[in-house]
Formats: C-alpha cells, structure tokens, sequence
C-alpha cells in the first residue's frame, strides 16, 4: 500500500506566519504538524512509499524538511504551480500525482495539516477490512458547523449520501481529509475530471464516486482539527497542552505570568508580560505586554503594547511611544 500526503496548500489564511513556511511546519508542542502524520505512516509495515504532495513554491523548504527528518519512507512529489490563482485543486493535483509517479496500488491519503487523535493504523484496518473506498468521518457538533466540508449520512458504516459543502446539511457528520482508494479507484480520477467535474476538494469525487459503488466511514471521536486559520492552529495547540504551559529551556521568564495554553520556544525573551493562549517563536521578545489568543512568529518585537486576536509575522517591531522614547533616549546616552 501507498500513501499520499497532500501538502499543496498556500494557507493564505495563516499570513503572514504561512507566507514563507509551509503550514505543515507549523509546531506542536516538540513536532510538526506534518511530522506527526509521517510517524504513523513510517511505523506501519503495511504503507510502502510515501508520496508528499506539494507546490513548487515550497518544494526547496520540503526537500530541507525530509533531508533532516528521521523517516525513510517519505518522497517528495512536486506539482508545477508557485502561486495560491494557478492551483490545479486537490482532485486535479491528486491524478496528476498518480499519473506521475505511476501508482498502482491501493492508497491511503491524507491532509498534511490534519491534527487527528486516531490512529491511522485503525483507519487502514478499517479500509481493508471493507476493501472499497474509506472515509474518515467527524461529528462536529451541529449542522451549522458543517457548512463548509463534506457532509455525510452513514448506515451501518456505509455512506449513503455524500453532499460537499450544503447550504443547509442536515447532519453534522463530515467527512475530513483522510481517505483509503483501492488501485481501482485510483484509475477513475481521470475520468472523473475528463468529465468536467469540480477539481478542488476531495469531497466532490467521493459524492461522485458514492454514487457509483460502496463507499463506507470510519467514524472517529476525540479531537480533530483542520489547520488552516488561527483559529484552528490555536486550538490544535491548546488541545495539544491541556491547559498547561511549554516553555523552551533556552527561553527567558522574567517577572511574567504565564497562563494556560502558551507555547514560548527557544530564545524568545518574556519580561514584565503575561501570556494566555499563546504561540512565541524562537528569538521573539515580548516586554511590558499582554498577550492573549495570539501568535508571534519568529524574532519579532512587541513592547508596551496589549495583544488578543493578533498574528505578528517574523520580524515585526511593535512598540508603543514610550518605548520608542526610551530606546531614542538610551542611545543619546551612549
């Protein structure tokens, strides 16, 4: 069995901390959002080749990516598009991958910016036990939540109606970014889209191919989030810590309160400040501050200022006027 990591994504949502960094390489806790998946992929004998999906505007951060990881399996596989208006859309990146690299076999897929909680083991053993094509399925709670993915109606495992993105479902069971296709399945991408059909989401050619033969779920509790705002990154992460607190040895606390959910990484500098619900980067320095539900890329500055809501990109310098006043004044001095 194959596997395919689709990683393609601009996440123009996540700018300005996605502009330059493939959201896959967004932290969690002492991994990446990526690196969890390739562990599970690594450690289960039955997955052979891994294929990681992605766009030649990242394609030299991936391959630095592999070249230090620890895992064997994974193979970069590049379509050729650098910006968010020339995307083939996932269906179409997907048939161009297989045709590229001639793939033959049963295949697993899944989202690279998934944050799941099952195993992926369990799912396989569930697509093979069927020996048709596997979703992941997700209750999220209400119907109005599942506006925007792939809404399902199982029976006894089994997909009997497969709608993407409805006005108005009627359920809340969605179907995320986690598929099993066998070989046969494979074969009928081209077809689906030489017919004319939608090329972006996934969900389009399960409803496509629901209609044509079984198609059954494997339904999962816990916790699931799609990365691609924020929102979701900080949820992830908060789920991730459990109200705790992840503080690098190489980061400096000074006379700061840290609350719950906070993520400081190596080198950041946290003085006078408080902190809940917070990702730092490395190298950041945070001063007379206050920061909540909020994200600070990598060597940025904020001083004398409150934050809730915000993403600062790398190397941002935010400073009130007192600090600048007092950084003008300290320099005359010298």
């Amino acid at each position: 069995m194959d596997a395919i990591v689709l990683a393609g994504g601009y996440a123009t949502r996540l700018w300005p901390i996605t502009k330059r960094r493939p959201k896959m390489f967004l932290p969690i806790g002492d991994t990446t959002v990526i690196d969890r998946i390739f562990e599970e992929l690594e450690a289960d004998v039955r997955i052979q080749d891994v294929y990681v999906s992605t766009n030649a505007a990242f394609a030299e951060e991936f391959n630095s990516h592999l070249a230090d990881c620890p895992y064997e399996k994974p193979t970069l596989s590049v379509e050729e598009t650098t910006h968010e208006n020339e995307k083939l859309g996932v269906v179409g990146a997907l048939a161009q991958l297989v045709e590229r690299e001639e793939l033959s076999e049963d295949t697993l897929v899944i989202a690279g910016d998934n944050y799941i909680s099952f195993d992926v083991g369990d799912f396989i053993d569930h697509f093979e036990s069927h020996g048709t094509p596997t979703i992941a399925a997700y209750d999220v709670g209400t119907p109005e939540n599942a506006t925007q993915y792939g809404v399902v109606d199982v029976e006894h495992g089994r997909v009997v109606d497969f709608e993407e993105k409805p006005d108005n479902p009627q359920s809340s069971l969605i179907s995320i970014a986690c598929y099993g296709f066998p070989a046969e399945a494979l074969e009928l991408l081209e077809t689906y889209l030489e017919n004319g059909n939608n090329p972006d989401e996934p969900g389009w050619f399960l409803q496509w191919l629901q209609d044509r033969e079984s198609v059954y779920a494997f339904s999962f509790d816990g916790a699931w989030f799609d990365i691609g705002t924020p929102g979701s990154y900080l949820d992830a992460v908060c789920h991730y810590l459990e109200g705790d607190s992840s503080i690098a040895s190489t980061a400096r606390i000074e006379n700061s309160q840290i609350g719950e959910n906070v993520h400081v990484m190596g080198g950041a500098e946290v003085v006078d400040a408080e902190l809940e619900r917070a990702v730092v980067f490395p190298e950041t320095t945070i001063t007379d501050a206050s920061v909540q539900n909020s994200i600070l890329d990598g060597a940025s500055v904020v001083e004398g200022i409150d934050l809730d809501g915000s993403v600062i990109g790398s190397h941002t310098k935010l400073r009130n006027q007192r600090s600048r006043e007092r950084i003008e004044q300290s320099l005359e001095i010298v």
